[in-house]
């Protein structure tokens, strides 16, 4: 006796299979599992640790007249403090720029004995506290120091002027470039300019139109990062400066000087100026760095 037949079906394709439970379709899947409460978690922390005390910097200085606040902005000492902060900032932070590149490119296209320990020596002024670097530079700079005994015959002052603002900004801003640069460098193949060189194009040529442009977003994230951090530091500075107002005085010293002085309202003032025009050049920079990566992609 022959036994029924055993209806056969055939299985559905994988884009009509229910999804595993627990699991949600492809096109809403998120990376991190619980979004909304990593999410709320992200915010909690951004607003607790940056977002609050920025507020508080708006909300002392509201309780100022306008009148007492434009005169605690915008006194004779106080916008030279501005020139020598920004000026001395942007110097650094650009001079930065081609000294990180050149340095990024030799720790990454080169092989060569002490690579790895010049690697480390980048990183230094990360883990140097700011004050011993400030000692370190005032004596090496100085009148009796290693390089000021020689520069100060030429009439060339470092310690104690404006130009010591600049070294110490510029020490502390160039691991910044090296560090946003060279793993874009690591990821750019040395084919591709091989093969530019084997269509014709000199060296040069290869730099600027292979090599650069792909390494402008990066560039200018180094350029950012450096010139934010030049802008508020403070413990180098103080001690190669000399500190002297109108010549090299810096805001961040005026803030202090006026918190020693019980002059809070004068100090958030001058808080809020510096952080509006430091947000305002960071958004600029942040949005040439999105610019040339739309325009590098096209």
């Amino acid at each position: 006796m022959n036994s029924p037949a055993t209806p056969t079906t055939s299985p559905l394709p994988l884009s009509h299979r229910a999804p595993p439970p627990g699991l949600r379709p492809a096109g809403r899947t998120h990376v991190l599992p619980g979004f909304g409460l990593t999410l709320g978690f992200a915010l909690f922390y951004l607003s607790l640790i940056i977002l609050l005390p920025l507020t508080a910097a708006f909300v002392k200085t509201s309780g100022m007249s306008w009148d007492g606040f434009w005169s605690a902005v915008s006194s004779t000492r106080v916008l030279a403090s501005y020139r020598i902060t920004f000026g001395a900032s942007f110097l650094a932070a650009l001079f930065n720029v081609p000294m990180g590149v050149i340095l990024a490119w030799v720790l990454v296209r080169y092989e060569f004995p002490g690579r790895k320990i010049v690697d480390a020596l980048v990183d230094l002024p990360f883990a140097l506290p700011t004050a011993v670097a400030g000692i370190a530079l005032t004596s090496i700079y100085a009148k009796t120091g290693w390089f000021g005994q020689y520069l100060e015959p030429l009439g060339i002052k470092v310690a104690y002027a404006p130009a010591g603002i600049w070294v110490a900004l510029t020490f502390i801003g160039l691991p910044f470039v090296v560090r946003m640069v060279q793993p874009v460098l690591e990821e750019l193949e040395p084919e591709i300019e091989e093969a530019s060189a084997t269509l014709g194009a000199t060296r040069i040529q290869t730099i600027a139109r292979v090599v650069l442009p792909g390494l402008y977003p990066a560039i200018l994230a180094g350029f950012a990062m450096a010139f934010a951090r030049a802008i508020g530091e403070y413990g180098s500075v103080v001690f190669i400066s000399g500190n002297m107002p109108l010549k090299t005085e810096i805001t961040p010293l005026l803030i202090i000087t006026k918190l020693e002085q019980y002059d809070y309202a004068g100090a958030t003032a001058l808080a809020v100026v510096m952080l509006v025009v430091s947000f305002a050049l960071l958004l600029a920079i942040q949005l040439m760095q999105r610019w040339f990566a739309r325009s590098t992609r096209t």
